[in-house]
């Protein structure tokens, strides 16, 4: 007897990683196999990002093309997930008939149920629930003969939704409200990756600093902050790193920032996006806080942990944007000097606020304020880089090659290190590393004179 084989295209961001990680193992637990043909596989997911335009463009051009697929071979199965799925829901369905199941950001534990239901109940499209929460789920890692492709490090979703509602931004109606997992089962899923040899975890949700506060998450229901759960974490035997993403400045706590301090394993880095420098855009954003505020936080980290990576996230031309508050942004860039950032141009998603805002920015003046931003923040991306040459840093592995391997810092900086003296060592493992080059990306070393 032959067994259904799976694809999963994933878009988007580390929690939909982690969402098709979750799919992948339900759907192995079934009997499914995994397939990396998405034409000839018997079940195709699109596990979708509605985030930004470009995102969802190249979901539905995919789709366009799965059509023809389906032509030719009726018997597959076609299932969009994610946060387009929850965007566009039954909608999705009657643009494109060839899809059977329309699976929101909620429902991904079931999906093997509603396949199974399908034959009876037709197509199906599901939705979020006011009553949602996030079970308990142990992973599972496969074994690998060869230890080189023996995964070390782990994403895990620690809660999901946001509260925020920014005036930009879907997740609040793709993911629904924050809603915060239990600490038991984090805990034990996180032990479930240390035993099964992961080295890395990286904690995920929307507003990872408001962990806790919306839903209870210990049995006796008592108060329990994110930085708590970091501490917990950080205690078990064999984790060697441990991070974790996003945060809104206006919920970082004086108690999470001395964590950086005071936990060994905690990497030194922190995403804390901003999205503009100007008071004025923040207000139009919703975002909660001020560009004073966020440099208060600022402070406040470099004073526990004075070597402290900060990457950011930034919009360009937000409706209403004018050259001052760009020049605010430009200034915050300066002031802060991030080690890195991710920046857009705004587009309009539905659903949002901001896409019945007036003003809007015409789309050759976002585009030249972005390559403004863009060019100086790579410009102090390389200073930052050059100001480790001579340093000698530790690295975990993650790629080894005949021409020699490359690393990632606690700082999460990429280290390439071409050396012909190298000990034996496995993707995971950390190692002392000299720099000696600095690039506008990455850094270079080579093994520490003895």
């Amino acid at each position: 007897m032959s067994h259904p084989s799976f694809f999963i295209k994933t878009f988007g961001c580390q929690m939909n990683s982690r969402d098709s990680e979750i799919m992948a193992q339900t759907l192995s637990e079934k009997g499914y196999v995994e397939s990396m043909d998405m034409e000839t596989s018997d079940l195709v997911i699109l596990n979708t990002c509605s985030i930004r335009a470009k995102a969802e463009q190249k979901v539905m051009s995919l789709l366009g093309m799965l059509r023809n697929v389906r032509k030719r071979r009726p018997s597959m199965r076609i299932c969009v997930a994610g946060c387009v799925a929850e965007q566009e829901g039954a909608r999705l369905m009657e643009r494109m008939p060839h899809v059977d199941l329309v699976l929101g950001t909620q429902n991904i534990y079931q999906l093997t149920t509603l396949l199974d239901n399908l034959d009876q109940a037709g197509r199906i499209a599901t939705g979020l629930s006011p009553d949602y929460e996030i079970p308990a789920y142990i992973p599972v890692i496969p074994t690998f003969s060869d230890e080189q492709d023996r995964p070390f490090r782990k994403f895990l979703t620690i809660m999901q939704g946001c509260n925020n509602f920014c005036s930009y931004c879907v997740v609040p109606h793709t993911r629904g409200r924050e809603i915060s997992r239990k600490v038991k089962d984090i805990v034990a899923e996180a032990q479930a990756l240390v035993d099964a040899g992961i080295k890395e975890i990286t904690l995920l949700g929307q507003n990872v600093n408001s962990f806790g506060q919306t839903n209870s998450v210990t049995e006796d229901g008592s108060p329990y902050p994110f930085s708590l759960l970091l501490r917990e974490i950080s205690q078990l035997n064999g984790l060697k790193r441990l991070r974790f993403t996003t945060s809104n400045p206006k919920d970082l706590s004086d108690d999470l920032m001395r964590c950086f301090s005071e936990i060994d394993i905690l990497c030194h880095h922190f995403h804390l996006p901003v999205q503009s420098g100007s008071n004025a855009v923040l207000k139009q954003m919703n975002r909660k806080y001020t560009r004073e505020l966020y440099l208060d936080r600022v402070a406040g980290l470099r004073s526990y942990c004075s070597d402290i990576s900060l990457s950011t996230d930034m919009i360009v031309g937000f409706p209403g944007e004018t050259d001052e508050d760009f020049e605010q942004t430009m200034d915050l860039l300066e002031t802060v000097r991030f080690h890195g950032s991710f920046s857009f141009k705004y587009s309009d998603r539905p659903g949002t606020r901001s896409s019945a805002f007036d003003n809007k920015v015409e789309e050759d003046l976002k585009t030249r304020r972005l390559q403004r931003f863009q060019k100086r923040q790579d410009e102090i991306s390389l200073e930052h880089n050059q100001s480790f040459i001579d340093q000698t840093v530790e690295i975990m592995i993650e790629k080894i090659s005949d021409e020699g391997l490359a690393g990632r810092t606690g700082s999460n900086h990429i280290v390439h290190v071409n050396d012909s003296n190298l000990p034996p060592c496995h993707p995971g493992d950390l190692l002392q590393v000299k720099i000696d080059h600095g690039g506008p990306h990455s850094l270079r070393g080579k093994l520490p004179a003895e």
